[in-house]
């Protein structure tokens, strides 16, 4: 496993981290007893963060992720995000009430006197505009109710914005080969302010594996299934906000392009990790098998100039019409 800094926060952290929304819902069914096991194999191969959320299983992610560290001795980085329990979820529902609130639950979920990470969850684009909503997150680790604070983000616009608060220290972003802008002019601007980034969907939602057909079936409870188009939230969650069909036929043209001794996962993966900017990527994982495949690709070499170009070119051609400008 190879490690790299999270920004300014002082933790250097596992390239390949633990994406823990599948273990609380919204994937399909849950296994607890295997959830847990999958915690241990990546602890075990070396990973040392785990990203979550305080409504990814109504807290439910959370607690297991307690339980584990419970049981273990060695560390590990949590980061939790806040936000999106507010109903109905507006601009105005970030406030000093609310956010001290779900910190407050956070804290008891995780069973710590210390958040290490606290990450606004993917608000709407006002929050980003109102300073406020920053000087609560202040307040809030003055307070040491959390130990550093940043922002998970749909569009790179509100990416930009938020590099603009002193006390930031990470954003996460959607960031795959089906979604490369940030790397354009958002990470070179973070990587100058020592901003930590965190590379959500880095498989677009299991596209990338090459395991998903025409007619791959979801459970009724996947939001592959349910937010196809963005019914529940934002569709740039759910294979990117890349079309279904369109995603298939660019994945047909990547096969071709998987280096001898690789999967096409452990490509996708292995790509993001090759930009600079990125402290790790977050693949979602619910399994042993899982934990094994995902951190496989730390230790993978740097993919060859040329195999860059020829990927940045099935995006170009295929992909980049179709979302470069709505994220």
């Amino acid at each position: 496993m190879q490690y790299r800094p999270l920004g300014r926060t002082g933790f250097n952290v596992s390239t390949v981290s633990f994406g823990a929304w599948a273990i609380g819902g919204s994937w399909g069914s849950t296994n607890d007893a295997e959830s847990l096991l999958a915690l241990h194999r990546a602890l075990d191969l070396g990973v040392n963060f785990i990203d979550t959320a305080d409504v990814y299983g109504d807290g439910h992610s959370e607690k297991l992720i307690a339980e584990v560290r419970n049981q273990r001795k060695d560390p590990f980085v949590v980061a939790t995000k806040v936000g999106r329990r507010s109903s109905p979820h507006t601009a105005d529902s970030y406030n000093r009430t609310n956010l001290t609130a779900y910190v407050e639950r956070s804290l008891k979920n995780l069973r710590t006197e210390a958040l290490d990470l606290v990450q606004l969850h993917c608000p709407p684009t006002d929050v980003y505009y109102r300073p406020e909503v920053f000087g609560v997150m202040d307040d809030l680790e003055r307070a040491g109710k959390i130990r550093h604070y940043g922002v998970s983000v749909e569009k790179v616009e509100e990416g930009l914005v938020a590099l603009e608060y002193p006390n930031l220290k990470s954003v996460q972003i959607v960031y795959n080969l089906f979604r490369q802008r940030p790397s354009e002019l958002f990470f070179r601007q973070a990587e100058a302010k020592r901003i930590g980034i965190l590379a959500r969907l880095p498989l677009s939602s299991g596209m990338l594996t090459g395991k998903l057909k025409p007619d791959t079936r979801f459970a009724a409870d996947d939001h592959r299934a349910f937010n196809r188009n963005g019914e529940a939230f934002d569709r740039g969650e759910t294979f990117s906000g890349f079309d279904y069909d369109l995603g298939l036929k660019a994945v047909e043209s990547l096969k071709p392009l998987v280096p001898a001794g690789f999967t096409l996962a452990q490509l996708a993966s292995r790509w993001a990790l090759m930009d600079p900017a990125v402290s790790c990527i977050i693949p979602g994982t619910r399994t042993v098998g899982q934990a094994d495949a995902n951190c496989s690709a730390s230790d993978l070499p740097p993919l060859a100039p040329e195999l860059m170009e020829r990927l940045r070119a099935v995006y170009e051609e295929q992909v980049k019409p179709h979302v470069h400008l709505r994220w």
